[in-house]
């Protein structure tokens, strides 16, 4: 573990030593849960998505030897038979 120093305002220390006292664990162990739900929550933010979906993009095979050359009409095509 990496020691580090936080500044905290009172009263957030207070709750957070209420919370701590309550769940039975250290300061330090609830103050690294939290920053495990923030980076959890980073992960999952909408730019995460647009990354993972240009990391598939062309990744796969749709069977149509056309669709790069008439991708709208199959497009439309896809469309209307859905």
């Amino acid at each position: 573990m990496i020691r580090t120093q936080i500044q905290l305002h009172a009263d957030q220390a207070s709750r957070l030593r209420e919370v701590a006292a309550a769940e039975g664990v250290s300061l330090a162990e609830l103050i690294r849960r939290g920053v495990d739900l923030v980076l959890d929550e980073a992960q999952e933010s909408p730019g995460r998505d647009r990354l993972d979906a240009l990391r598939v993009a062309g990744a796969f095979d749709s069977g149509l030897p056309t669709v790069a050359e008439q991708h709208d009409e199959e497009l439309i095509e896809a469309y209307l038979e859905w």
